[in-house]
């Protein structure tokens, strides 16, 4: 009996009947986490652009003919205001929502345009975004003149869903920040 069974066992091992079921059942569910990641990731890099493109869109906003000495409504607050709208609307036809939008964990520091003095961020009305203006872009030399801009920061929430991941439904902050030159008109 023991011939019969190891002839047995030996053609068995030696069949290849079947091998493409094992084998597929193998590497169906790596190539199946493969495609999800690539799909989730695919999907933050869909939500970094669009908030990239938002918060230059506030920057612009909020650079529109600005102007120092000028009186009336046009204030810097009302600047400010002008960024988060802009941004908000961009994030709404982006079909995100802006009210995800979180203050940056760490604001930029910058300096104001004239003076050199650490600018702090404003709300323009938001609780949502930095909005640091006027800031100092560029320098030319050792004085403080320079080109002046406004700054946009925020980050936005974006949830992982890859089972047998570390990053499995952990949230991750995706930052955006853009810098405009001001408008003087």
């Amino acid at each position: 009996m023991r011939i019969i069974d190891r002839k047995v066992l030996t053609e068995l091992v030696r069949e290849s009947r079947g091998a493409e079921i094992a084998e597929t059942a193998a590497v169906l569910p790596i190539l199946f986490m493969i495609l999800l990641g690539i799909f989730w990731f695919g999907q933050a890099f869909s939500i970094y652009g669009a908030i990239t493109r938002a918060a230059q869109e506030g920057a612009r906003a909020g650079s529109m003919a600005y102007c120092a000495t000028c009186s009336g409504s046009n204030t810097l607050p009302q600047y400010d205001a002008n960024a988060v709208t802009a941004i908000q609307n961009a994030l709404q036809a982006s079909q995100l929502n802006w009210q995800l939008a979180q203050y940056p964990s760490s604001p930029p520091s910058l300096v104001a345009c004239q003076s050199g003095a650490p600018v702090s961020c404003t709300s323009g009305g938001s609780t949502n975004f930095c909005i640091q203006s006027p800031i100092q872009l560029t320098t030319t030399g050792p004085s403080t003149s320079g080109l002046c801009g406004v700054s946009v920061t925020f980050q936005y929430p974006y949830q992982f869903w890859l089972p047998f991941a570390s990053l499995n439904k952990q949230t991750i902050w995706i930052s955006a920040s853009s810098q405009v030159r001001l408008e003087t008109r």
